[in-house]
């Protein structure tokens, strides 16, 4: 394993909002990190190096309630928002629980991020600006 949890936490500390991503990839891919998968229910993400080696992130904060029913339009406004630096962290996970995101998924080679619901589609990809 190249990196430690330990490392990647210290990186997402100097996220504040969504305006500070962009540097938080760059700062975990540097550390070696490939991908990762984030759960809405309670936070926890899971980080693969480019051999297939995990490292977990137990859970973050208390347990939401992922909506059965997605609303992709709303979900895609929230994000928007979320991106422009207009909500913290906490508060777009609660805007995915409530809108029907279940996670998503971050490609680091790909530059990508794929958003899933309750049934494991993917329901939006996005370019992540590098």
């Amino acid at each position: 394993m190249k990196f430690t949890i330990e490392q990647v936490k210290a990186e997402h500390q100097k996220v504040k909002s969504g305006a500070d991503f962009p540097k938080y990839i760059q700062a975990i891919k540097n550390l070696g990190v490939s991908r990762y998968t984030v759960y809405v229910t309670d936070g926890s993400t899971q980080y693969f190096d480019t051999d297939n080696e995990t490292v977990q992130a137990g859970k973050k904060y208390n347990d939401l309630t992922v909506s059965e029913h997605l609303n992709l339009d709303q979900f895609k406004t929230r994000l928007k928002l979320h991106q422009q630096g207009g909500t913290d962290y906490p508060t777009f996970c609660s805007d995915c629980a409530e809108n029907g995101v279940k996670g998503w998924k971050m490609d680091l080679h790909a530059m990508t991020c794929t958003y899933f619901d309750t049934e494991d589609n993917e329901i939006l990809i996005e370019q992540v600006p590098g």
